[in-house]
């Protein structure tokens, strides 16, 4: 095996171990041609008819690691691999999701995502020295069974969202959020947990600003 035939495998344990790694060039050639192969995939998801279910659903498990019963997609959906995400069992997601999966991406049973959430596993160091080439990290990224995200919501690399919790519209989740809560803001945090006593649900209708 050559050093540039060994780029590849090493690049990968880098993705793994959340080291600094490049992604293109010469010896990665099957990490460029699974990043095509995910854009030609979607690419083909967000020109089906709405009524061609069949077809919409063989698209997206083929561009998914895993697609689970009963999840559905609405385009337009952009990937930066689709493979290295996996979407359990009724997943819903809204139009516009970005998935920067170059490292891996779990989005559990019953998760919602609401329009244009961003969900990345990638990042770059803040130091301009660290990232000439465009150096780039991987840490995954988990959202738990029964999470809805709202609307134009980011998710950062290596972010877990717990069991249940709620992030609020707009929100920049930097840290992993505890289960049965519903966190918000940029940064997110903490706004409160979530009980039984959300069970006894009416609409309430939104406040009068001061």
């Amino acid at each position: 095996m050559t050093a540039v035939d060994e780029r590849e495998p090493e690049v990968r344990r880098r993705i793994a171990a959340q080291e600094l790694y490049t992604d293109s060039g010469a010896g990665l050639e099957g990490l460029e041609e699974s990043r095509v192969r995910g854009k030609e995939l979607a690419r083909e998801f967000n020109g089906l008819e709405p009524r061609d279910v069949a077809r919409r659903d063989a698209v997206l498990r083929e561009l998914f690691g895993a697609v689970g019963t009963g999840t559905w997609v609405e385009p337009p959906l952009h990937v930066a691999y689709g493979v290295h995400t996996t979407l359990g069992e009724g997943v819903y997601v809204n139009f516009g999701l970005t998935l920067v999966d170059d490292g891996p991406v779990h989005i559990g049973d019953r998760v919602m995502l609401a329009p244009h959430v961003t969900i990345t596993s990638t990042g770059h160091p803040v130091h301009p020295a660290l990232r000439p080439h465009g150096e780039q990290f991987s840490a995954p990224v988990t959202l738990e069974a029964d999470v809805w995200v709202g609307a134009n919501v980011t998710i950062l690399p290596g972010v877990t969202i717990g069991e249940g919790s709620v992030v609020a519209a707009g929100s920049v989740v930097t840290a992993d959020v505890p289960p049965m809560c519903v966190v918000g803001g940029v940064p997110a945090r903490i706004l409160r947990r979530i009980t039984d006593a959300d069970l006894d649900w009416t609409y309430r209708p939104p406040r009068t600003l001061a």
